[in-house]
């Protein structure tokens, strides 16, 4: 299958680009660590932050897909995801993190971030995916913590 993938550092703002680098370093290293380790990182990382808007989220999956090859390929969903997240971070807003199964054979993980109650830059209809958990800004109701203090739907 061919895939076209945009990749223009350089259409990134210098200070943005710095931001977003540093958001895919640190994704990238959270990434080889158990989900109960970025559950549990996130949800320390989230404290204070509001929640992100759409517009917000989508600028900052952008940034993450112009800047990093590694998070713009298909295979890269949870370093994506948690780099778009960590860079909302970083001006003070959170997406819902998210981590799902396909709800139909074959077997295949995703993970992705949500505002609004809107999947961000996903081309997959919205009940596409199995919810698993969530990492919400603030949980919501109807949320409850899971034995790992996580928020599980």
């Amino acid at each position: 299958m061919r895939m076209v993938i945009d990749h223009d550092p350089r259409a990134v703002p210098l200070g943005l680009r710095t931001r977003t680098r540093v958001a895919v370093l640190i994704a990238r290293w959270l990434a080889r660590r158990s989900p109960t380790r970025i559950r549990r990182t996130l949800e320390l990382l989230r404290r204070g932050a509001r929640p992100a808007t759409t517009e917000q989220a989508a600028a900052a999956r952008n940034a993450v897909v112009l800047v990093s090859l590694a998070c713009a390929g298909r295979e890269g969903c949870l370093p994506r995801s948690l780099a778009t997240t960590l860079l909302c971070r970083t001006q003070g807003t959170w997406p819902t993190w998210c981590v799902g199964v396909r709800q139909l054979p074959p077997f295949c993980a995703h993970a992705w971030v949500e505002a609004d109650g809107t999947m961000i830059g996903e081309d997959y209809p919205a009940d596409y995916f199995r919810t698993f958990f969530t990492v919400p800004a603030t949980p919501t109701p109807g949320q409850t913590l899971d034995a790992n203090g996580g928020t599980a739907l």
